[in-house]
């Protein structure tokens, strides 16, 4: 069993950035992916990036080509979501979530985080 626990979220103004946290706790096998997700008020919760744990993959939304990147400290068990030039359209709750296969889809991935939320003022 993987749980995973989602940090650094806040409020920041436009152009600030941001660094999220994803540790999990039990074993992560090297051919797991870490998928990123956000959700924003009234809106589905969307895809925003995936990385191999061995680092080898990433995989990006068009939103966060080029201000979001991907990383993964195996020491710590931890993936993170470097985002960079933020805007308030960025304002979600952001999720990690955890499975064999690299996808963009949520359901796609069986062990998932609670969120954190990141605010993004004008």
């Amino acid at each position: 069993q993987i749980q995973l626990v989602e940090s650094g979220g806040g409020l920041v103004q436009t152009g600030d950035s941001l660094r999220l946290s994803c540790t999990a706790s039990g074993y992560i096998y090297s051919n797991y992916n870490v998928g990123w997700f956000r959700q924003a008020p009234g809106k589905s919760r969307e895809f925003v990036g995936g990385i191999a744990w061995s680092g080898e993959e990433t995989i990006y939304a068009d939103s966060a080509k080029g201000r979001f990147f991907l990383s993964i400290d195996d020491a710590k068990n931890t993936a993170y979501l470097q985002m960079n030039s933020l805007k308030p359209e960025d304002t979600a709750v952001y999720y990690c979530a955890v499975d064999q296969l690299l996808g963009r889809a949520w359901y796609e991935y069986r062990w998932r985080g609670r969120g954190t939320q990141v605010t993004v003022s004008s």
